[in-house]
C-alpha cells in the first residue's frame, strides 16, 4: 500500500460528467492505504444532474471514505492552520475552480480547502475538465503549471473534432501524480494524447 498513513483532501468540482470515474479513483486511493477526507464544491454538493441528485455523490463519497464530505468555507478553514493533509487533490478541477484558483479567488469550500493547504507549502494536485482549456482559461492553466506546489494530472484534448478547446486529465493517472507530488515531482510528460 503506497499511500499508507498519508492524508488526502480529496476535492470534488462540478464537471458532473466525470464525477463516476473520479469515484473509482478516490476507491483507489483508499486501497493504496491513504486517509481520504472529501471536500465538495457548492455544485457538488447541491445539483442534481442528469449524472445523478447530489445525494448520490455525498453518499458515494461517505461510503468509500467513511467521511463525512466538508461542504462549507468555515469547515475548510481549519486545514491551514492543523496542517490537516499531506495532498490536497483537485478532480474534476473544472474550468471555473482553475480560473479562481490562478487569480487567488477564495468563494467555495474547495478554493479555501487549496488556498488553506497551499499555506503549508504542501502539494496541490489538479486533475482538470473544461471545455474551455484551450480557450478563455488557457491563460490560467498557463500560469498553474508554473505554480510552486501545483501539479497537473496529465491532460489532452478529449473531443479535438466536436469540442477543440476541451481538455480533460487522464483521472486513471491521479494515483501516479499524487506519489510524485509527494516527492515533490511532478509526472511526465503532462500533455497527452486521449485517443
Amino acid at each position: 500500500m503506497r499511500l499508507q498513513g498519508v492524508r488526502v483532501g480529496f476535492a470534488l468540482t462540478g464537471s458532473h460528467c466525470t464525477l463516476d470515474e473520479v469515484m473509482v479513483e478516490v476507491e483507489r486511493l483508499v486501497k493504496e492505504g491513504a486517509e481520504v477526507y472529501p471536500i465538495i464544491s457548492s455544485s457538488v454538493d447541491s445539483t442534481d444532474t442528469k449524472y445523478g441528485p447530489a445525494s448520490k455523490w455525498k453518499t458515494l463519497l461517505e461510503g468509500i471514505t467513511g467521511r463525512l464530505p466538508i461542504n462549507t468555507i468555515v469547515g475548510a478553514e481549519p486545514i491551514g492552520p492543523g496542517k490537516l493533509f499531506d495532498v490536497v487533490v483537485v478532480a474534476p478541477c473544472t474550468g471555473n475552480t482553475l480560473a479562481k484558483l490562478a487569480n487567488g479567488i477564495t468563494d467555495g469550500p474547495v478554493l479555501m480547502a487549496v488556498k488553506a493547504h497551499l499555506r503549508n507549502l504542501r502539494p496541490v494536485v489538479l486533475a482538470i475538465s473544461t471545455n474551455d482549456g484551450l480557450g478563455m482559461n488557457a491563460k490560467n492553466l498557463g500560469l498553474l503549471l508554473n505554480t510552486k506546489n501545483i501539479y497537473l494530472v496529465p491532460f489532452g484534448q478529449d473531443n479535438p473534432q466536436e469540442k477543440p478547446n476541451s481538455l480533460k486529465a487522464k483521472m486513471d493517472l491521479i494515483l501516479d501524480t499524487v506519489l510524485c507530488a509527494l516527492q515533490g515531482k511532478q509526472i511526465q510528460p503532462v500533455l497527452i494524447s486521449l485517443g
